[in-house]
């Protein structure tokens, strides 16, 4: 369990939704701190191991919290998201935890007013006379896989750029890394 994530197969590979991979949300099943699959596939699990696995996650949370504090003072912490569950109302040397209304679905609000992005990192071959046309070329094509992935075109703009020539390397080879984002796009090419 940890700090390794099944990801999006969470539903087939989770205790709790019949898999095989012990999980931290069949962790926060077991110790009674959410409500999800069927509680009864991890009902097995000793409690010693739950109380160990909450108090691990607990640990490394307030580790995290104590490098970013710039004083002494408690810090409190503000938790979102489904892994929210798994934290205690204090912890150790950091502080209050605090959830705020909505806390389990807060990650979800992020998803929905995320801008959507598109990157291009490669090594080109940039000859003489020709590099404004291969930095725009990456430019472009990293617009484009924003717009693939459902950015609205008006909207997309590069927002970090990197160009860093390989001596080493023959033909003049440059790396060349462009990122572009943009607005969710609403509506269809027809206007639905």
């Amino acid at each position: 369990m940890g700090p390794d994530s099944v990801g999006y197969e969470l539903t087939s590979r989770a205790l709790v939704f019949g898999g095989d991979t012990l999980t931290a949300t069949d962790i926060a099943v077991a110790a009674g701190r959410a409500e999800i699959g069927d509680p009864s596939l991890v009902a097995h699990l000793d409690r010693g191991l739950v109380e160990a696995a909450l108090r691990r996650i607990a640990d490394d949370v307030a580790d995290v919290v104590e490098r970013m504090r710039t004083s002494a003072e408690p810090l409190p912490v503000v938790a979102v998201g489904g892994g929210s569950v798994l934290l205690p109302d204090e912890l150790a040397g950091a502080g209050e935890v605090r959830r705020p209304d909505h806390y389990a679905v807060a990650n979800a609000i992020g998803a929905a007013i995320a801008q959507i992005g598109g990157e291009v990192d490669r090594v080109y071959a940039v000859e003489p006379g020709r590099r404004d046309a291969v930095v725009d070329a990456a430019k472009q094509e990293a617009v484009d896989r924003a717009v693939a992935a459902g950015a609205s075109p008006s909207t997309v703009r590069i927002v970090d750029f990197d160009e860093v020539p390989i001596p080493y390397l023959p033909g003049n080879a440059t790396r060349i890394r462009a990122k572009a984002v943009g607005e969710l796009q609403l509506t269809d090419a027809k206007g639905r």
